[in-house]
């Protein structure tokens, strides 16, 4: 019977030990052990239960995407224009201000809204087709932007 020295297996059981631990900060803990968004000394506030199983209030996830604004006014166009890169795959949110009434077009994905003066107009949609596509107000044929999906 062969048998094996016990620091090899002490040797072994280390660096597998090494990797679970920031396993453990991903529980609610940070790297210090304490209870995510607390702080060393901190009370529960009255009429707070201060128990781990408590439910905790959080903040309202942030809406990924990515946000393109554009005003027209007198027929000059501002905010976020030129060649705006965005890459596959991600929500965008294009928001058009404008002060006559025309339709929005996104060239490449068919989207249309209708602008009315002083009241954004907003297209929402998933840029998963790559290239670079032209915004503009049809009726003006006034280009605003063009999107380049990456």
């Amino acid at each position: 019977m062969i048998r094996r020295p016990a620091r090899l297996s002490r040797a072994l059981a280390a660096p597998a030990l090494a990797l679970l631990l920031p396993l453990a900060a991903c529980a609610g803990t940070d790297a210090s052990g304490e209870a995510a968004g607390t702080t060393s000394g901190s009370s529960a506030p009255s009429g707070a239960s201060a128990t781990p199983d408590a439910p905790q209030e959080s903040a309202p996830p942030e809406e990924a995407g990515q946000r393109i604004e554009v005003s027209v006014a007198g027929g000059q166009v501002s905010g976020d224009t030129g060649r705006v890169p965005v890459t596959a795959g991600t929500q965008v949110t294009l928001v058009i201000t404008g002060d006559a009434a025309d339709e929005v077009h996104v060239h490449g994905y068919d989207l249309t809204a209708d602008l009315v003066p002083g009241t954004p107009a907003e297209l929402s949609f998933a840029a998963t087709i790559p290239g670079v596509f032209e915004v503009e107000l049809h009726e003006a044929g006034t280009a605003l932007l063009t999107l380049q999906v990456n």
